[in-house]
This record gives C-alpha cells, structure tokens and sequence, in this order.
C-alpha cells in the first residue's frame, strides 16, 4: 500500500500504523489550517479573506489529490448542498421503511417482524462500521484494491463555523464532505440490506449481524473503492457504474445466492406453497423503493444540474418499460398477471437503468426496461429452478440479473454527449466477472467462518415457529 501523503510504499506490518500516523497529520493540518483562518477572521476584516486562503493553501499542502481538503464556506453550493441531502434522505427512505416493508410482505406471517428487524439492525450496524472505517476505505486514495486509514472514525470530516471553512471530497467539491459521507453511508446501508432477501426466515440473527459487519468491511468498502475511488482499478480502466448496478446490486446479488447456497432450503420449500403474509406491505414498499431511487440515482450526479434531472427521467422510464415488461411476460406464460410481478418488475428495471442513469438517453433507458423487465422474469423463475437454490425473495434473480444486464448495456449504450465518455462492453463485463468471482469467494469464506464460530441457521423448531418468536419473542395478533 501507499501512503496518501507521503508516497511511500508500506509494508503489511507497517500499514496499521502508518494509517494511524497518516490520520493524524491530516488531522493536524485541518487544526492549523482552521487555526490560521481563525485568527485572521480576528484580527479584522482586512485580514479575513488571507486567513482563509491560508488555510486553504496549508490544507492542500498538507494531503495528496483524493484527500478532502478544507474549503471556504463561500465555495460551497446551496443548491448542490440542498438536492444532495434530499437525495440522501429519498435513499435512506428506499431501506427503513422501503426495504423492510417490501420483504415482510413477501415472507410468512410468522417472520415479518424477524425480517423487518434484520433490516434495521443492518442499517444502525453499518452506520457505525462507516463512521469507523467503510468510508475510508472506500473513498480515501490508498491502493487500486482499497482505501487507506486517513478517514478512520471520520476524521477529515470538519466544520468550522468561526473561521468559515468545511472540508470537500475531491469527488464532490462543491458539497460539504458531511453531506458526501451521508449519501454514500445511505448505499452502503442499502447493500448488505438487500441481501436479507436471499436468506429470509432462516438465518441466526446473531450471525446476521457478525454476516452483515465483516461482509460490509471487507467485500462492500473494496468493490466500493474499485469502481468509485479515483485510484481504483475498474476506475482506471474506465468501468461505468453511475450509481452502482456494479457496486450494490451485482454485489449484493451474488452475495445472496451464496448465501441461500450454504443455508439451504426452507422447511418445505418445493413441497408445500410458501405464501407471502401481506402484498399490499410489498407493493408499498416497492412503491417507496421506486420515490426514493430517484434519489439513489439522481443523487449520483453529486449536484443539482441537468445531469441529475436526465438520471431521474430515465429511471421513472426504465422502471416503468420494467413493470410492463414483466407483467407481460407473466401474462404470456402464467395466464395472469399478479401485482408481485408489477412489483418485481419495477424493481428490476431501477436496478438495471442505475448504472446507465447518468450516460444513456430516454429511448435507451426504455430498451434497458425491457430487457430488465423480460430477463428478470426468467432469473426468478427458469434461472432460478436451473440453480436449485432457495433464494427466498429473488435477490439474485433480480439484483444480480438485472444489475449485469444493466452494467453490460451500460457499455454498449453508453452517449458522450450526456455521460462525456464511451462505453465499452468489454469493460464492463470486466467490471461484471471482477465483482461476481471476489464478491462470491469473500461472501462464502465469511458465511462459512461466522457458521464454524457460532452457527448461520436456526434449528427446525425454531424455523417451524418463525424468527419471529424464535429470536425476538414477539408476533404479530
């Protein structure tokens, strides 16, 4: 690894420290710099605008490109800053209440409360792993595989009311860093939340939370740093993931089929008819899922232009050529057409068009729906039957299919006049191959620890009454 400020290559033993050491001089330099502009904000108003440009000019000497960097107030944009923390609101909105709503629908009266609780927990519990050490090593310049410690316990993020300055990520410049932290805090939270689907009503909670914690860490943060990062290796060979069809749902797809893998199937699955509780709590949370992706994927622009309102415009028409297309499909095949496939196909078309959100025109984001909308259909059912697992609410049918359909045609639909780069399908499926082989090995390695230490499934009494009881001693009347 190297070091962000001193450009020297450390050793494993020595990565630790120097992460720590790294830390604190960022930490130092953000004093001196605030320190430096204090001091001019008092000793008058002629010496006010030298103190802060002061500041600025120690800050950026005292870190490398891709280290946050103290920025006077007056820099920052209002209206960047306005959309930004709506955005992140709308897609903390899509995981409590959306996500949870949307799988309790689809699981057993007796595991709605469990499955509403996973998500939850998995929101608090990555909220502090980002605070600790996700976003740092995701965001913060390191290596082409992952991060450094610079950010650890967010660190770099400052406000500093008196002197007038807050600290920016290269990445988005003209918005607080705070700002920058939350929004992608709302992606990390979403990710591992999504796998819950593959595993619904048979899972230790216990062993959710150890899942969820290492997956976050060692899976979500590098794939993070991969494709976002500036110094990241899919970066630099120009992998497209507007808003992350790479990142969060390829991720996460393949994460929940080995998963469902390596828990087995339910208790009667394929033998008697596993029903859903309540599809009216899905189709609301499908419903809140598609309010907030605009959010998720308008969001992505990391400001309030005409690039953020074409990401939004083609995500309603992606989700809405999905919803049709599925339903259709189900028509043709299954002689009716069922509100868990409008739902289904929604869904599938936001996490196909989220890669392509910010490069790709309207007419192409209705191609994307389509295909989304007809190839999600058969990874939930044909594909699914193929594979033999029990993926209880077609994680990996939807999110893993959809996010690969939608990453490929990224690459082959892809316009420089909206995104300012081309496309490339050979690129991509890169990207595609890199995300499904690490994020399959890391997941499986980490499910099969958590299971030697304290066990992933719950026994057969406790299944037969449900995580509802089982694990949280309440129910539903």
């Amino acid at each position: 690894m190297q070091c962000a400020v001193t450009g020297r290559r450390l050793g494993a033993a020595g990565v630790g420290v120097a992460c720590w050491a790294t830390a604190s001089a960022w930490a130092q330099a953000v004093s001196d710099a605030a320190a430096t502009a204090a001091s001019g904000v008092a000793s008058g108003a002629a010496s006010a605008p030298e103190g802060v440009a002061a500041a600025s000019g120690a800050a950026a000497s005292a870190v490398a490109t891709g280290v946050p960097l103290l920025t006077p107030v007056a820099q920052i944009s209002a209206g960047d800053t306005a959309w930004m923390i709506s955005a992140t609101a709308l897609v903390l909105l899509m995981t409590i209440p959306g996500l949870a709503l949307f799988y309790a629908g689809m699981v057993r009266k007796k595991n709605v409360l469990g499955t509403m609780a996973q998500v939850l927990a998995v929101c608090a519990l990555v909220s502090l792993l980002w605070f600790g050490w996700g976003y740092s090593l995701a965001f913060m310049p390191g290596s082409p595989w992952l991060g450094s410690g610079i950010a650890t316990f967010l660190s770099t993020v400052q406000f500093h009311k008196m002197a007038g300055l807050v600290t920016t990520h290269p990445l988005a410049p003209t918005i607080p860093e705070s700002v920058y932290v939350m929004f992608q805090l709302s992606f990390a939270i979403i990710t591992p939340a999504l796998i819950v689907g593959a595993f619904a009503e048979r899972m230790r909670f216990a062993a959710l939370l150890w899942f969820m914690g290492l997956w976050s860490i060692l899976v979500y943060s590098p794939v993070a740093h991969w494709v976002w990062a500036s110094d990241g290796w899919l970066a630099q060979r120009g992998a497209l993931d507007f808003a992350g069809g790479t990142v969060v749902h390829i991720n996460a797809g393949i994460a929940g089929l080995v998963a469902a893998f390596m828990l087995g199937k339910r208790k009667g699955y394929g033998q008697v008819a596993l029903m859903p509780s309540n599809l009216a709590y899905t189709a609301i949370g499908a419903s809140l899922l598609w309010v907030g992706w605009m959010g998720f994927n308008g969001g992505s622009a990391g400001a309030a232009d005409g690039r953020a309102g074409m990401a939004m415009l083609v995500t309603q028409l992606g989700a809405a050529a999905a919803a049709l297309a599925w339903m259709l499909a189900e028509w043709i095949v299954r002689r009716t057409p069922t509100l868990l496939g409008l739902c289904s196909g929604a869904v599938a078309g936001l996490v196909a068009i989220t890669p392509a959100s910010g490069f790709v025109s309207p007419s192409s984001a209705v191609l994307i729906g389509v295909a989304a909308g007809v190839g999600c259909y058969w990874g939930a059912t044909g594909l699914k039957r193929l594979l033999g697992a029990d993926d209880s609410l077609d994680v990996f049918g939807v999110h893993g299919v959809g996010g690969i359909i939608g990453a490929l045609m990224t690459g082959w639909l892809a316009d420089p006049e909206i995104g300012g780069v081309e496309g490339s399908v050979l690129t991509q499926g890169l990207a595609v191959l890199a995300t499904l082989v690490y994020s399959g090995l890391a997941s499986a390695l980490i499910l099969k620890l958590v299971d030697w230490v304290i066990g992933l499934r719950i026994t057969e009494k406790q299944e037969s009454d449900g995580l509802d009881l089982s694990q949280h001693g309440e129910r539903v009347e």
